[in-house]
């Protein structure tokens, strides 16, 4: 007859667990997998095929039992790590789109919105845009991949323990939202400088030639302007992207 004792039991799930739970946490906070239109099982699934692959890289996982306090806190401890993962992910996603909203107030599309079902909230056609492009452009520069390696990286950084504020006082998640202003502003700047030289021309017109109406022909110009800026700096988001990326991912390596 087949026995086996609890201590052997926690000894063989106890190296998948706490992977798959903090892998869980961290899909659960991704911008890209956290949408209402990904089903649960897939980023369950998709969990533990990460959990599973990364057994041979990750350290040795401690032995507690999942019923106790220490448990639960080790459950926490998971928990925090991914979702502060997630949302050092979602920092950059917002920082792009911040940029997008600099860029459309400027051009004057701020006053149409459309449904973020990221966010839950209204979001402009520039954001939106800035985001969607963002988006793919995670998925193509391999951005999955980095964000996999830090996450399998952060078991050697923060170690599976009771103690899920230590990482807290680490880290200091509370300060990187400092990050969405200085990003966003950084690439969305030549794009205001842009359309900023281009109302200054349309302000000394309207000086110049006071029986133009300004107005009727002003719109279309910043418009027009806008859109070839966005056209000539799009293939650049790359680079600031990706610095940012993995400065965020830096935290947890």
């Amino acid at each position: 007859m087949l026995t086996f004792t609890e201590a052997q039991v926690l000894a063989w799930i106890t190296p998948i667990v706490w992977p798959f739970i903090r892998v869980l946490a961290l899909f659960g906070s991704l911008p890209v997998l956290s949408q209402r239109n990904v089903p649960m099982r897939v980023k369950i699934a998709l969990a533990f095929l990460v959990a599973f692959c990364a057994q041979a890289t990750l350290p040795t996982m401690p032995t507690i039992a999942l019923d106790s306090a220490a448990g639960f806190m080790t459950v926490v401890q998971q928990l925090i790590i991914g979702i502060a993962l997630g949302f050092a992910v979602r920092i950059v996603f917002s920082a792009i789109e911040l940029a997008g909203e600099l860029v459309g107030l400027q051009m004057g599309l701020n006053f149409s919105g459309f449904f973020n079902p990221g966010s839950g909230s209204e979001a402009t056609p520039m954001s939106r845009f800035f985001g969607i492009s963002v988006s793919w452009l995670f998925i193509v520069t391999g951005g999955h991949l980095m964000l996999i390696a830090a996450v399998v990286q952060s078991f050697h950084a923060f170690p599976v323990s009771p103690e899920p504020f230590a990482f807290l006082r680490s880290v200091q998640p509370q300060t990187w939202g400092r990050e969405i202003f200085g990003l966003g502003l950084w690439i969305a700047l030549p794009m205001i400088a842009m359309l900023l030289f281009t109302n200054i021309v349309l302000g000394v017109i309207s000086r110049v030639a006071q029986q133009m109406n300004i107005f009727s022909i002003g719109f279309p110009i910043t418009l027009g302007v806008g859109l070839i800026g966005v056209l000539l700096t799009l293939p650049l988001m790359q680079a600031p992207f990706t610095m940012a990326l993995e400065r965020m991912l830096a935290y947890f390596q």
